[in-house]
């Protein structure tokens, strides 16, 4: 009886050994098979835009973008009929996924009647539990042309009817970000700009700068945004300041409700950061609050 004992626990090991040496055999056929598949970062953002400027997220293959940004801000000693604000600009807008890594986009701001559009590449994502891949990087170009008959600024005014070429501006950023907690995102933004026109002899047609923001989400759908543009080599005819924000994003499944206060009337790029006439603060006519409303229509679909 003994000896039998020995012998079924003989058999039961000999079988485990087999059965375990069979299981690594097939996972390590699995493993050749479907090899490790890099898993990348979403959301960093929630939306194409921080508050002002551009974020590193683009919209997804087949997604049509429609967008209303909104300023309304008040001036000293305003003698015209105001209702809520003394001035207010919009930009509307339509930008679309070509792939889930391209999109572009064209819109018109009322304030110094431009048009405007641009080409969005995302070309780094961040990787999960990865030291090769801790950021994303998105390059971004934007043109855009002033048809106000008026000519070069309708923030400033008092210039002379321009060409063609004097009424382009062109956008150059490279937007690099980190998505570091699922509740903490910041993004850094080197920038070049490059206008036909300087508003005097003595401003430089090209600009460098850089700007900084950031999202923090605090519930399910609301999240805190803010952002700063430091320009290195202002414009000197007038005073100028460095573009700020600060807001609440409030995400509803495909509607994007975006409010913030900052002291940048336009909505194009390089207005907005190299032609900001005020300082942030709540006096003096400098509060201006910003609104934007996105909307996300997705005409491709997504396969089975």
């Amino acid at each position: 009886m003994r000896n039998n004992k020995f012998f079924l626990l003989f058999i039961v090991m000999l079988i485990g050994f087999g059965i375990s040496i069979n299981a690594q055999d097939l996972l390590e056929t699995l493993e050749k098979e479907y090899p490790d598949i890099p898993q990348y970062e979403i959301a960093t953002f929630k939306s194409t835009r921080i508050a002002i400027g551009h974020s590193i997220e683009n919209r997804k293959e087949g997604v049509l973008q429609v967008m209303a940004m909104n300023r309304y801000w008040n001036i000293p000693n305003y003698q015209g009929q105001s209702f809520i604000a003394d001035k207010w600009s919009a930009r509307i807008a339509l930008e679309y996924g070509i792939s889930n890594r391209l999109s572009t986009g064209i819109g018109w701001t009322t304030l110094e009647d431009v048009y405007d559009g641009f080409l969005k590449y995302n070309l780094l994502r961040q990787r999960k539990k990865s030291k090769n891949s801790f950021v994303s990087v998105t390059l971004f170009q934007n043109a855009s042309y002033r048809s106000e008959s008026e000519g070069r600024s309708a923030i400033y005014g008092g210039f002379e009817d321009t060409s063609f070429s004097d009424r382009l501006a062109f956008t150059t950023q490279v937007l690099i970000a980190r998505k570091f907690t699922p509740q903490f995102s910041a993004q850094i933004s080197p920038t070049f700009i490059h206008r036909g026109s300087s508003l005097s002899d003595e401003d430089p047609n090209n600009h460098f700068a850089i700007g900084i923001g950031g999202r923090y989400k605090v519930g399910g759908h609301v999240s805190i945004v803010s952002e700063y543009y430091y320009v290195a080599n202002p414009i000197k005819s007038v005073d100028t300041y460095g573009a700020f924000a600060l807001g609440v994003n409030w995400e509803l499944s495909d509607l994007m409700l975006q409010f913030h206060m900052t002291n940048a009337w336009s909505t194009v790029e390089d207005v907005f950061i190299t032609q900001t006439p005020n300082n942030f603060n709540l006096q003096d006519g400098n509060f201006t609050f910003g609104f934007t409303a996105t909307f996300a229509l997705h005409l491709k679909q997504k396969q089975p």
